[in-house]
């Protein structure tokens, strides 16, 4: 996940002026006042560099049209969206990664177990490793090597392990997030009666989409799971639409 994160990188990172920067005495109250505007500077900043992320990744309109009902605990479209770059080909790759499967009977507890079983496993037996370092790519979405895999690879091989243990695929929806760092990152959504959770190699706690922190960008359609779903929803993004709005 690393072509948004190098593009952001140049807008967000901090340009300094030499005749802007000279350092002179001030009161405790300028102070103050100084550190507010810096903070509201970094701040526009980071507002600036989301905007101008989100037009490089083709999310050019936020309407709240499609909220729909409930209690905002599941992630909602807003509108169809090209797949991510290291998407590309995976459904003819893995057919089970977009393939709808049958869901087993199972309790919404044995469920969340189940989930957080194969998480800590995948996590704690899977080294992170990145793209460029194993494959000399930017992004290559596959299942983790014996040298481990990056965040998309932890995903994968998620999905496929709950996917066999009787999940139904719709279920299991691969997203695109920035993490709390504003890190481009990918988890995976398990979609369950009581509202959607993720998996996160970064976490060993399976946690509601909205505890994350995260900035959800893209989502898998789970009646198609071979296109793709803007979300645009949490994180920095305190106002977007729900499922409570």
């Amino acid at each position: 996940m690393t072509s948004i994160r190098n593009r952001m990188r140049g807008l967000m990172s901090p340009r300094y002026n030499n005749d802007t920067a000279k350092v002179t005495p001030v009161s405790a109250g300028g102070m103050g006042h100084g550190i507010r505007q810096a903070g509201l500077t970094i701040k526009n900043r980071v507002l600036f560099g989301f905007a101008a992320m989100i037009s490089v990744i083709g999310i050019s309109t936020f309407s709240p049209a499609f909220a729909g009902g409930g209690d905002g605990t599941f992630l909602v479209a807003q509108h169809a969206i090209t797949a991510p770059n290291g998407a590309s080909g995976l459904c003819a790759k893995y057919r089970w990664a977009c393939a709808p499967t049958a869901q087993a009977p199972m309790s919404h507890s044995a469920l969340l177990r189940l989930a957080a079983t194969v998480n800590t496993k995948v996590n704690r037996e899977t080294r992170a490793i990145a793209d460029q370092t194993q494959y000399r790519r930017e992004e290559y979405w596959t299942l983790p090597s014996a040298r481990g895999g990056d965040c998309e690879d932890f995903v994968l091989l998620k999905k496929k392990i709950l996917i066999e243990h009787g999940v139904a695929s719709e279920n299991l929806l691969i997203a695109t997030v920035l993490d709390r760092r504003l890190a481009s990152h990918a988890v995976l959504v398990l979609r369950t009666p009581g509202g959607d959770v993720v998996l996160d190699n970064l976490n060993k706690d399976i946690r509601s989409w909205k505890k994350t922190g995260y900035t959800f960008l893209k989502l898998q359609n789970p009646a198609a799971q071979n296109r793709w779903d803007a979300v645009v929803a949490g994180g920095i993004i305190k106002e977007r639409p729900t499922a409570t709005r």
